[in-house]
């Protein structure tokens, strides 16, 4: 099982503390953005970091292939009067995607902020086919969506309606988000049927990344809000079918589950080490926010 979660990048330790945190969490994978999801602010990649970094992940048995970048929220490649930036900021991030010796590259579609569905997914394409060529070494993996406001990638087709489009095909690839997919209206009771529509229309060789997040919405309702492992309205039992899915076995797989508090009076605490543990166990921990809490506060 290929199973971590978010993870921080800063400055002073880069990658280096990243598998530290991953490794804390009795992960073997992680994901991290290279910067703040929500602005431009960069530190340059530090080369004698990633060195170390690539060393350590060999000497704990990680594998880099399967450490994932998500690209910053800022990027709407959906927007046409966003595109320059949008290009530009790409071409950047999957620069330091390079330099950090990664290959995957989450990002969201976009959301064509009124020009509508069609329009949206031309500006993707164009976009798509100005950032990748046949030198680059990240594959873009395009997030399944759930459809709040006019974002794209919604369902199976817009995803595949993208990729048709792109000319370096074998570079775009994608992340199946379990919050996104059920509050898109994709049944999760029935994740074989939701398994094989993904294969027929996009195929499964193109999945590369799987978030598993539980929801706090029902099923349809379009509004991307992630709750705990076990804790929301997809429930422990459907999320650990996904991650133990043998056709899925060997596709890394994310928590990005929200950090927690005790009544919103405390400070935020990382749940994925609990999360992971009852995973690993299959069995659901009742007492899951009291017992992340009680332990950071130790």
């Amino acid at each position: 099982m290929i199973l971590g979660s978010h993870v921080s990048f800063k400055k002073d330790d880069q990658i280096i503390g990243s598998i530290k945190e991953a490794l804390s969490y009795g992960a073997n994978t992680f994901m991290l953005y290279t910067g703040a999801p929500q602005n431009t602010n960069r530190s340059i990649i530090d080369v004698e970091l990633t060195n170390l970094g690539k060393k350590v992940m060999e000497e704990e048995s990680i594998d880099i292939n399967n450490i994932i970048v998500h690209a910053p929220y800022i990027i709407n490649l959906a927007n046409p009067l966003n595109k320059d930036f949008s290009i530009m900021f790409l071409k950047e991030e999957i620069s330091r995607v390079e330099s950090l010796g990664l290959t995957k590259l989450v990002i969201h579609p976009g959301s064509h902020v009124g020009n509508g569905v069609d329009i949206g997914i031309e500006n993707i394409i164009f976009c798509l086919n100005k950032v990748l060529d046949k030198k680059t070494n990240v594959n873009i993996l395009l997030e399944t969506m759930a459809g709040k406001g006019s974002e794209i990638g919604k369902n199976f087709d817009e995803i595949k309606q993208i990729i048709n489009g792109v000319n370096e095909k074998d570079k775009i690839k994608v992340c199946l988000d379990t919050c996104h997919i059920n509050d898109a209206g994709y049944d999760l009771n029935e994740f074989e049927k939701v398994l094989n529509d993904f294969d027929k229309i996009i195929g499964l060789d193109k999945l590369a990344c799987i978030h598993i997040n539980d929801s706090k919405n029902e099923i349809d309702t379009h509004k991307d809000r992630h709750e705990n492992f076990g804790l929301g309205k997809i429930g422990f039992e459907k999320l650990l079918k996904v991650i133990y899915h043998e056709k899925l076995k060997d596709i890394p797989k994310i928590l990005e589950t929200p950090y927690v508090s005790i009544d919103g009076k405390d400070r935020l605490y990382p749940p994925y080490k609990f999360e992971i543990e009852m995973i690993k166990n299959k069995k659901f921990n009742e007492n899951l926010i009291n017992d992340i809490v009680s332990y950071y506060q130790k």
